[in-house]
């Protein structure tokens, strides 16, 4: 026997042997779950057995048994939505790959046996290229990792989002139905009044028609309002993973008022491209392929196999001894492979650097909708409330003293109506901006020089600034 398979085995073994290290057994999830919490004050869970489907089961129906807040939504939300729980997959299926990078490619056993002289050829080999990319393909499959945690991070966060968003238009909804419905009840009141004074005489067939056309047009609205109610509710249980029995739930019957003060702008996108997890992601990846591009140069000698050849001849001669198989780069030389590569990090790179320009754009975008909406609140409610609630006391009080008719006191009182209507629809406006600026932000709306960290770098690996990254 040559000294050529001590060699090989050698090679095997360190090859198993460093296959031995593992992906965490969660699949990376716990750091997932620990920046959700962080970000959101709300758990999510990975369901994979029986016994954790039945406690999310027990977790979600408790939450449903009262008023459904924002906060209980969410936490529904990130237990029971199937397609988030699709996404927690994408942890399984890169770990997986972290544990496929490590593994040499198996020997291969050739056996050629003749029967009638008593011959036979034994050989095994072993790929040597593959022993020697472990390393480079497990740093590939380890930043594919990385970014798998941070792409899923980012999916539960966007949900949350979502939730808030919806949760947000299903209250507003609901307020904005009940105001239709008093305004309804209002016009029915003043139609019935005409009716009465027209067949006394008072009236004219005019003002008649006039009263009672309004009080169609406050159906329609009441009917328009019901089934908004109705699509949020829709919206809202989809998002949660609700469907039977368990969409009879009630959601708290008001929006929040508006906070005390919101951050402003400076700041903000620093804070956003230093928290994201999509552009964590982003950078992820981009290591990913330039740690692809040196495996890439070698594929056309992947086919490089050393092993151990031993042969008996007929004549019951038996020899041992060392193989080599190579493939000739005649045709494929691998400048294919290494231009696809070279191209996959350029796309890489650029989309890096266009996430974070997007990035900030969204951030001033998204607080500039946020501030308008917030003016336009506090606009209805230090001005245009006040303002109408003064009219409807004033049209009150004439109608006391007789010098103000019915039809304009119930005229006053439905305007008030239609302006908290319209408040309500401007808080709604604010708190859905709020929530989709958090969302840009990548989590909690935090105080300055309280992020999570610093942000990812903005030098492109290997030389390749492709353009700066902002």
């Amino acid at each position: 026997m040559t000294r050529m398979a001590p060699l090989l085995a050698a090679a095997i073994l360190g090859g198993l042997v460093s296959g031995c290290a593992s992906v965490p057994k969660d699949a990376g999830f716990s750091e997932v779950q620990e920046t959700v919490r962080q970000r959101t004050g709300v758990a999510a869970e990975w369901v994979r057995q029986q016994d954790q489907e039945q406690a999310v089961k027990t977790r979600t129906r408790t939450l449903l048994q009262g008023e459904l807040s924002v906060e209980g939504a969410t936490e529904i939300a990130l237990l029971n939505n199937q397609r988030l729980q699709a996404t927690f997959e994408e942890l399984g299926l890169a770990g997986a790959d972290v544990l496929q990078s490590r593994l040499p490619r198996n020997p291969i056993l050739g056996i050629d046996i003749r029967s009638p002289e008593k011959a036979f050829e034994l050989s095994l080999l072993q790929n040597v290229i593959s022993l020697l990319q472990i390393r480079r393909r497990h740093a590939v499959a380890a930043a594919s990792f990385e970014s798998a945690k941070l792409r899923v991070t980012n999916e539960v966060l966007v949900l949350a989002s979502k939730v808030r968003m919806a949760c947000y238009t299903l209250q507003a909804a609901e307020q904005v139905t009940e105001m239709r419905r008093t305004v309804v009840e209002s016009a029915r009141a003043s139609a019935e009044l005409a009716i009465r004074q027209r067949d006394a005489g008072n009236v004219s067939d005019l003002d008649l028609e006039n009263e009672q056309a309004f009080l169609e047009q406050a159906k329609l609205q009441l009917a328009n309002s019901e089934g908004a109610v109705l699509s949020a509710r829709e919206s809202l249980n989809r998002l949660m993973g609700l469907w039977g029995s368990d969409t009879g739930w009630k959601i708290a019957p008001a929006l929040p008022e508006l906070p005390p003060e919101d951050p402003g702008l400076q700041g903000l996108e620093s804070l956003a491209v230093a928290q994201r997890m999509d552009l964590r992601a982003a950078w992820a990846e981009l290591q990913a392929a330039a740690g692809a591009v040196p495996l890439a140069r070698s594929s056309a000698n992947l086919d490089i196999s050393v092993g151990v050849h031993r042969e008996r001849e007929p004549e019951g001669i038996t020899t041992t001894g060392p193989v080599l198989d190579y493939s000739l780069p005649l045709f494929d030389r691998g400048r294919p492979a290494k231009s696809r590569a070279e191209a996959l990090l350029r796309q890489s790179q650029d989309r890096y650097a266009a996430l974070a320009v997007e990035i900030r754009s969204e951030i001033r975008e998204a607080w500039n909708r946020m501030a308008l909406a917030r003016s336009r609140v506090a606009y209805y409610r230090d001005v245009v409330l006040p303002r109408r609630s003064r009219i409807n006391e004033l049209s009150q009080r004439n109608y006391n003293f007789m010098l103000l008719g019915p039809y304009q006191l119930i005229m006053a009182k439905q305007n008030e109506i239609n302006a908290q209507g319209e408040y309500v629809e401007s808080l709604k406006d604010y708190w859905i901006n709020h929530a989709d600026l958090q969302r840009a932000l990548g989590g909690a709306i935090l105080p300055a020089g309280k992020g999570p960290g610093p942000s990812p770098p903005s030098a492109l690996p290997n030389g390749h600034n492709h353009g700066e990254t902002p």
